[in-house]
């Protein structure tokens, strides 16, 4: 079956707002053996509409269209397929009923005079209810494609794909696939080098494939198995996930829609250790990102943001003597900082982050994007020295990702008693 979407409206082609219809549908459909074959956004403009139309329909089975069916003058979907499908547009009186039944709802006490837009619909079509708002979707068939309009409000728009949509589809799916997914989430090496970790265990001709999805600065390995059966699909999964596990190592630090700072919280949680952080060029960054899990004051017992050399002194207890020396972006700084935070928060972890973010600051020997990350823990303490490349944002992040990642390593190969 051949399934095509299209998205429409003005603010979706000058991005003001991200088109995520189009993603859901998608994965909506996915998860029941049918696959998306084309996209096409278009502006609020009839003529770009109508052709849209025209085009995805003649080499569509079924057209999934959202967007531009509300009360104001841009919005031109139902006139705009009236049009391209050679018919009229008329009041159907069931969707005038339910704009007038959803507006009492939302206590208006004047339905406005352009409501009765939002009930002229292309003579010869179904409504398709809409229990979350005013603007009924409808559904015709066009030169041999079922086409679905719906609005482009996501919380509308998905209820009624679930509701209404899909189960007309898959009605009339006379075979479809078992297709099945894993997503492994990958911090630490560049695409290149995870391309090529994972060469050849893609299959098309068995019905396997990878694909790899850069998201700054990680980065998802997407498994996607398609068979006759679930049996199949999933055996064909585990095993290569098996195979990616293995060849990405601890590259590898979580699955699905399980984040780093997710997945860092649960092992705290399972190790039963606590942490203190001391951030200097991450500005709390990564005391941010800890906190942002619900349960993490389990473990994590304070953060200091000690940028100035006087606050790493009084706050930290680094000797005034390394700073001289040393300097504030240093391998002794760094360490000082992880121990001294360790101590005064009587914590089981420590863990300190100094660099220079930029733009500016960097110097012969230590450029912009010179980072020392420090971990002091009872069985020793390490300090690394990275150099990061990219905005000011992007070497703070970064630096909390590189932070948060040795934390995970750690918290996997070791215990503290």
């Amino acid at each position: 079956m051949r399934i095509s979407t299209l998205s429409i409206g003005d603010e979706l082609i000058c991005g003001q707002t991200t088109d995520t219809n189009a993603g859901s549908i998608a994965a909506a459909l996915l998860t029941e053996g049918l696959r998306v074959q084309r996209h096409l956004t278009v502006g609020d403009n009839e003529p770009d509409i109508m052709n849209a139309l025209d085009e995805l329909g003649r080499i569509s089975d079924m057209l999934i269209v959202t967007g531009g069916l509300g009360p104001t003058a841009d919005d031109l979907t139902s006139r705009a397929a009236a049009r391209a499908t050679g018919r009229r547009l008329v009041i159907n009186e069931d969707a005038r009923a339910h704009v007038r039944l959803i507006s009492g709802k939302l206590d208006s006490l004047i339905v406005c005079p352009l409501s009765d837009k939002q009930a002229m619909l292309p003579t010869k079509s179904s409504l398709i209810p809409n229990p979350n708002g005013t603007a009924c979707g409808f559904q015709l068939m066009h030169n041999g494609c079922f086409m679905f309009f719906m609005p482009g409000v996501p919380s509308e728009m998905t209820v009624m794909l679930r509701e209404s949509v899909l189960p007309f589809l898959l009605e009339r799916v006379t075979r479809k696939r078992v297709i099945r997914c894993v997503t492994l989430n990958v911090f630490g090496p560049s695409e290149p080098e995870v391309d090529e970790l994972l060469l050849g265990i893609a299959r098309p001709e068995l019905g396997l494939t990878l694909g790899i999805c850069v998201t700054f600065p990680w980065m998802r390995v997407t498994l996607r198995a398609e068979a006759d059966h679930a049996d199949a699909a999933a055996e064909l999964l585990s095993t290569a996930a098996h195979t990616v596990r293995e060849r990405l190592n601890d590259y590898v630090f979580s699955s699905g829609d399980c984040s780093m700072d997710a997945a860092v919280a649960e092992l705290f949680r399972n190790r039963d250790l606590t942490l203190a952080l001391a951030e200097s060029c991450s500005g709390g960054l990564i005391a941010k990102r800890i906190t942002d899990i619900p349960g993490s004051s389990v473990y994590f017992l304070e953060g200091v943001v000690t940028y100035g050399n006087a606050a790493k002194k009084r706050l930290l207890g680094v000797p005034s003597g390394l700073l001289d020396t040393k300097g504030a972006v240093s391998s002794e700084c760094a360490s000082a900082m992880a121990k001294g935070v360790r101590s005064a928060a009587g914590s089981d972890l420590g863990l300190a982050v100094t660099g220079i973010a930029g733009p500016e600051g960097g110097a012969d020997g230590k450029p912009v994007g010179t980072v020392f990350i420090s971990l002091a823990a009872p069985d020793g303490c390490w300090t690394k020295r990275f150099q990061f490349h990219g905005s000011r944002d992007e070497v703070r992040s970064l630096t909390a990702w590189t932070a948060l990642d040795w934390l995970r390593r750690y918290l996997l190969q070791r215990t503290v008693s």
